[in-house]
């Protein structure tokens, strides 16, 4: 009987590919920060360039207790202060504001207040909450300013099983800020959202902008949802992550979606995005397998539970059609203003 033996080539591609197998579930890891895995001091999570590999995008989450406070210290980004639960006060650049924020994401939309590169901000809560703040590096220095939660768009994209709510609060053309964009996202259970999926990590003029996104995730209830990162070139982006409460999602290059929320437990993320671009703009390209499921939502109703809030119990978004906006020349869904936009 002759014994099977491998031969030394076939051991060493064997190797090779082990080595790249273990390199790519690190890189799909990195990419996934489960809750709790990016804390530093007083924040639940603190993601910044540096942390992400990348040059301008930055995501942390504060937390406070009752009668709390924080100073933050922008440098040489631009910051959103978002209130994920509660409420608080911002004192910068010697102007005083209130947020009364909410009691969670999916109880509504919230006030929120920017604040510019170089400045300081001391954020207080006398009832304590869970703030998010949204960052990117940036060159112009805006003034800082207060959004009013009434004047944020909500928006209705997608139909049936794909529908889902936007609320614009820092979209492109929505708000002005230098480099970043922030929207939330919130799907209701058993939708499918970031669908069909896209990418954004190249540069063609009028077609899709360079951008480097960040989703945290909350699931309404407990429990789980999933998302999915495929990749848009050789060595890219690839995971496919059971995200929970408090979870994050690193994206610089790759097709992503869908976001996908369990039975019975709404999903909410929040998309923060930068890039290198000339102009803030949110452009996108479908992937191409997947792209004709935009052409079956003029047939379907949006899901009769959106919104799941807003002024009006189904009311629409200016303009829009309650199948969802309407498409750019590259079958991407426009935004408010116009401008081409992500199928969030």
């Amino acid at each position: 009987m002759t014994a099977n033996r491998t031969e030394p080539a076939d051991q060493e591609s064997q190797a090779v590919q082990e080595s790249q197998a273990v390199q790519k579930s690190q890189e799909s890891h990195d990419r996934h920060i489960p809750a709790g895995s990016a804390a530093a001091g007083p924040y639940a999570l603190d993601i910044d360039p540096e942390r992400a590999g990348w040059s301008h995008s930055a995501l942390r989450v504060l937390e406070l207790p009752p009668g709390g406070a924080h100073t933050l210290t922008t440098g040489d980004s631009e910051w959103i202060v978002l209130p994920l639960t509660g409420g608080c006060t911002v004192h910068t650049e010697g102007e005083f504001f209130e947020l009364l924020g909410r009691e969670s994401v999916f109880s509504g939309a919230t006030d929120f207040v920017y604040v510019p590169r170089d400045a300081h901000a001391q954020i207080a809560s006398g009832a304590g909450g869970r703030f998010a703040l949204a960052g990117a590096k940036c060159e112009r220095r805006l003034p800082a300013r207060y959004g009013p939660a009434p004047e944020v768009p909500v928006e209705l994209r997608g139909a049936g099983n794909c529908s889902r709510q936007v609320n614009n609060f820092a979209a492109a053309g929505v708000f002005d800020c230098d480099r970043l964009i922030a929207v939330e996202v919130l799907t209701p259970g058993g939708n499918w959202s970031s669908y069909p999926p896209h990418k954004h990590d190249e540069h063609h003029p009028g077609i899709e902008a360079e951008l480097e996104e960040i989703y945290y995730f909350e699931i309404d209830g407990g429990g789980l949802g999933y998302h999915r990162v495929s990749p848009s070139r050789p060595g890219g982006t690839d995971v496919l992550a059971e995200v929970r409460t408090g979870d994050t999602v690193l994206i610089p290059d790759g097709w992503h979606g869908p976001s996908i929320a369990s039975p019975g437990r709404d999903m909410y993320y929040l998309n923060v995005m930068a890039g290198p671009g000339e102009s803030r703009e949110w452009l996108i390209r479908d992937h191409p397998d997947h792209g004709w499921i935009r052409d079956t939502w003029p047939g379907l109703a949006v899901d009769p539970r959106l919104p799941l809030y807003g002024p009006e119990k189904g009311a629409r978004g200016p303009g829009k059609d309650a199948r969802g906006p309407e498409k750019g020349p590259n079958g991407a869904e426009e935004g408010p203003d116009g401008a081409e936009e992500g199928p969030r």
